[in-house]
């Protein structure tokens, strides 16, 4: 795999092409200064709003601004992710930051407003002013809200202070992507070099256990040095998180979170309840990858090396990319073709270079096209995270080519149901496409510890956001000490007995970014469980199935998310997805342990 020291030598083809943004900075900065005088008028509604005409006015400004301002914050962002080193970069987000709560601060007294009306007149104005049609259900969803919104004066100091707010996210990503310096590994040659992520993927899974050791300690080294630091920053998260929930009135910050998804918080403990009361066959894995690698005692260094032997591995990106397209044949032509065009219209960062996010994610802007961010390993893992991503980027495509703006924004609820949907597909066709008997056995290992990652880890660290929450709620200490001992504790629990913990395993804590987007990762989880239903009936061939899912994949927000996932067959108020999904890793694991 080639190595790359600078951005200038990867190919074009594999670099994104921002232009379809905006073609150069001084273009950015004439919305900007759009957006700023239309933040202005917007202002001046204040107080103004006595009329139907009135209220289409505001309204239609606003969703003007809001589709320049995504624009903007877009290319800021983009940019940066891709070195985040780059102090003019640095500026220029700091700027579009700065003019969302201009942004924010000049319309918070809208919902006050909003929510002032009697439902009679809003219905009045709709029909005096036809054009308000097209903002009707938004407009009554926010009376959903009515006890949560605040007082016109209070929602514009919380406006305001959106940015000290989000100080914790910005400073652990910070710390995590420009600032973190990895211990050294030996190289092949036997001198010292630095760690890097893609370094770490590949070590991590290296068939000699001193290397997997080296590489792991290398990587907690920096982690365990900042546990102070990055835990002053999940405590401020968190608490924050607390703070808002309760000045809002919600129950707790859990109920907070699923307020908007119309989710049931019963959902989200079957679904931590579901998965403690099924980790037989966790454990029983657990169990043979100890056996199978022929170790006296299973440390967590040693749960990313697989476990058959001899299997070639590199995958060159073209490969991969063919390789996705042809699994995903059971999503028809049309899907298949749209997402071939992708890679040649350069909607996707491929590789990792120097100052680069880690990671990898979709950003659709609506108007434009998504952006796929990779740091691509010529790996299965690689394979699997771009079949992922384009996921997501055909769920943006098709929800912004069939939906207006104001619902194509999809929820992140239904978004990991598209991605997982693909990488089942994928790993099915993997499976059903090779008749060599150690290619199958990796292959089930691979789909266990995908199962493991996207399920299980996930509960855990859904689990431990519900206990720190909860912890906060009560008005308890949060500091390093404390993180670790729920961590490690959640550790043993999810993966068993025969895992001996080493010191770092408690810190894990410490690396999640995922953490300062509260209550996000059980989405994970859901979404893995509904993909495993879709998926297995889409294999199937049902036309019915077909349609009903690419209407899913259409529908952005214009349903609760529960609402168009029953409209796929998962009903998730029940406990059965859950079940289901944990059934089928349990024959997972059966299968598995009859390879030789």
């Amino acid at each position: 795999m080639k190595t790359y020291s600078s951005r200038k030598e990867v190919p074009a083809s594999e670099r994104w092409d921002l232009t379809d943004i905006y073609p150069n900075t001084e273009s950015w900065e004439t919305d900007y200064t759009i957006v700023l005088e239309m933040t202005e008028k917007l202002r001046t509604f204040d107080g103004t709003i006595d009329n139907a005409q009135a209220l289409y006015e505001y309204l239609t400004l606003k969703e003007e601004t809001t589709y320049l301002y995504s624009k903007l914050y877009a290319f800021s962002q983009l940019q940066i992710d891709i070195d985040t080193r780059v102090s003019s970069s640095q500026a220029l987000l700091d700027k579009v930051r700065h003019l969302g709560q201009k942004f924010s601060s000049a319309t918070s007294f809208f919902m006050p407003f909003l929510l002032s009306l009697d439902e009679g007149a809003l219905k009045e104005y709709i029909k005096e002013a036809e054009g308000l049609t097209y903002f009707e259900d938004d407009l009554f969803e926010a009376y959903r809200y009515k006890k949560h919104v605040l007082s016109k004066e209070k929602e514009e100091v919380l406006s305001q202070m959106g940015e000290a707010l989000s100080s914790p996210r910005n400073t652990f990503g910070m710390i995590n992507n420009a600032d973190i310096r990895f211990g050294e590994v030996t190289d092949d040659n036997g001198a010292k070099v630095r760690l890097t992520r893609g370094m770490y993927s590949k070590l991590i899974e290296h068939e000699e256990r001193d290397k997997r050791k080296e590489a792991y300690q290398a990587y907690y080294q920096p982690y365990t040095q900042l546990q102070n630091t990055i835990a002053s920053t999940l405590a401020s998260a968190i608490k924050n998180n607390v703070l808002l929930s309760n000045m809002r009135n919600y129950p707790s910050a859990l109920e907070k979170s699923l307020f908007s998804d119309m989710v049931p918080k019963e959902v989200y403990e079957n679904l931590i309840q579901s998965t403690k009361e099924n980790m037989k066959p966790m454990y029983k894995y657990m169990t043979i990858r100890k056996e199978r690698i022929g170790l006296n005692e299973l440390r967590a260094y040693d749960l990313s090396v697989p476990l058959a032997a001899g299997i070639e591995q590199v995958i060159p990106y073209e490969k991969a990319y063919e390789t996705m397209l042809k699994s995903l044949a059971p999503l028809g032509e049309e899907y298949v073709q749209t997402l071939a065009g992708f890679k040649e219209k350069r909607y996707i960062d491929v590789r990792e270079t120097p100052g680069k996010r880690s990671g990898a994610y979709n950003l659709g802007l609506y108007g434009v096209h998504p952006f796929v961010l990779l740091n691509h390993q010529d790996d299965l893992d690689s394979l699997f995270t771009l079949t992922h991503e384009m996921g997501h980027a055909m769920h943006s495509y098709y929800s912004s080519r069939h939906q207006p703006q104001i619902k194509a924004g999809y929820s992140i609820f239904v978004a990991e149901v598209a991605s997982t949907v693909n990488e089942v597909l994928l790993i099915r066709y993997l499976l059903n496409n090779t008749d060599d008997g150690q290619m199958k056995k990796h292959l089930l290992n691979h789909f266990i510890d995908q199962f493991k990652g996207t399920f299980f880890t996930q509960v855990m660290f859904s689990e431990f956001e519900k206990i720190t929450h909860e912890k906060a709620e009560r008005g308890e200490a949060l500091h390093a000490e404390v993180f670790s001992s729920i961590y490690e504790s959640l550790f043993k629990e999810y993966n068993g007995e025969e895992l001996v913990l080493d010191e770092e395993v408690k810190y894990g804590w410490t690396r999640i970014p995922h953490f300062y987007r509260p209550f996000y990762v059980y989405k994970y989880a859901t979404g893995f469980a509904s993909a495993i239903h879709i998926a297995d009936r889409l294999l199937e061939g049902n036309r019915d199935v077909l349609h009903s899912y690419l209407n899913f994949l259409k529908s952005g927000c214009s349903d609760y998310p529960l609402g168009l996932l029953k409209q796929t067959g998962v009903d998730l108020s029940k406990p059965e997805p859950i079940q289901n999904a944990l059934s089928v890793f349990s024959g997972l694991v059966d299968d598995f342990s009859k390879q030789q």
